[in-house]
């Protein structure tokens, strides 16, 4: 296993909730990773860790590979990839990833 395969994975199995995201939850660097974080807020996900991928670019590269995505953000619940945005966007309305992370046992608000 690589150096950011291990890094990767260490982070993946130490949050509960774990998104890989181009900037921060507080100054996202593109609209998608803002899209996501938006998605968590709303649902009340208050504890959830982040990555900044433009800080490491072996990370960055190297979530593509783990996922087998090709796009970030990324999101993990429980150790499990979730999707990017758009996969967040759908479960969200579907009421799925309330659902998910409820079932992670993630404290999540209603809708």
């Amino acid at each position: 296993m690589t150096d950011a395969n291990e890094k990767i994975e260490g982070l993946v199995k130490g949050a509960k909730v774990m998104l890989f995201m181009k900037g921060t939850p507080l100054f996202p660097q593109c609209g998608f990773s803002s899209t996501a974080v938006t998605i968590l807020e709303r649902l009340g996900v208050e504890d959830f860790g982040s990555f900044d991928v433009l800080s490491d670019m072996d990370v960055r590269q190297g979530i593509k590979a783990y996922s087998d995505w090709p796009t970030i953000p990324q999101l993990y619940v429980d150790g499990e990839f979730v999707g990017g945005s758009d996969i967040m966007i759908e479960m969200y309305q579907s009421g799925e990833l309330a659902a998910l992370l409820a079932d992670a046992g993630v404290p999540v608000a209603a809708r």
